[in-house]
């Protein structure tokens, strides 16, 4: 399966998702940037509010792309214990990239929270959306961070992932849907015809409008 990019992806996803549709406690999060396009369109089928985790792939130094763990909001960090032992990462590298990511992570979190109000899934049923998983080792800080939070339920869903992945998460969550687990699986991006970066100036947008069509929502309510 290739998606032609975010938003349809989205729309396919939230299919496998409408038994959460118009609940209260529901709550749906993107993972910026990427995961924020697909966790829209999810918000929006299932009448819930859409907010983010902010998290950082940590990269091995020269091959960036491969992610031997991840930072998330909160001080949380996931290290993926068999890259880190097959490539023979030292604790100098891990904590040069990880301080570097930290650097990038306050910033994002204060370009997208910077006004909005603090991000609160106490007692909430919580979907945590991306646009898809490799490694999964940035999925496991997101659902570290979010356990500290306190949310009555995590569910993760996303497109696309490996299903030995799948199989590894599955177990740290409530529920865990995925669209396509397909093989072989080299990257997200290669399932995708539309992978082009998200902007920040993107992710804000798609914040304010899910939250003019919350608050379209509830109006209508309140006069029906």
């Amino acid at each position: 399966m290739i998606f032609p990019n975010r938003t349809e992806a989205g729309r396919r996803l939230a299919v496998l998702l409408r038994g959460y549709a118009n609940r209260k406690n529901v709550m749906v999060l993107g993972i910026p940037r990427g995961g924020v396009p697909v966790a829209f369109e999810v918000a929006r089928t299932l009448n819930a509010p859409l907010d983010v985790l902010v998290l950082r792939k940590l990269g091995v130094p020269g091959h960036e792309e491969l992610g031997f763990g991840a930072i998330a909001s909160g001080g949380i960090r996931a290290l993926n214990s068999e890259i880190v032992e097959a490539l023979r990462m030292s604790p100098w590298d891990i904590e040069l990239v990880t301080e570097r990511e930290a650097k990038e992570l306050k910033r994002r979190e204060h370009a997208y929270r910077g006004r909005r109000p603090a991000l609160d899934v106490k007692g909430r049923t919580v979907i945590l959306v991306d646009d898809g998983i490799a490694t999964g080792s940035g999925m496991r800080a997101a659902i570290d961070a979010l356990r500290q939070m306190k949310p009555a339920q995590i569910v993760v869903a996303v497109p696309v992932a490996p299903a030995t992945t799948c199989d590894h998460l599955r177990g740290e969550v409530d529920e865990l849907i995925c669209l396509a687990t397909p093989e072989p699986f080299y990257g997200v991006g290669q399932f995708y015809y539309d992978f082009s970066q998200v902007s920040d100036e993107e992710v804000n947008e798609l914040l304010d409008r899910a939250a003019r069509e919350i608050r379209k929502e509830e109006a209508l309510a309140i006069g029906g």
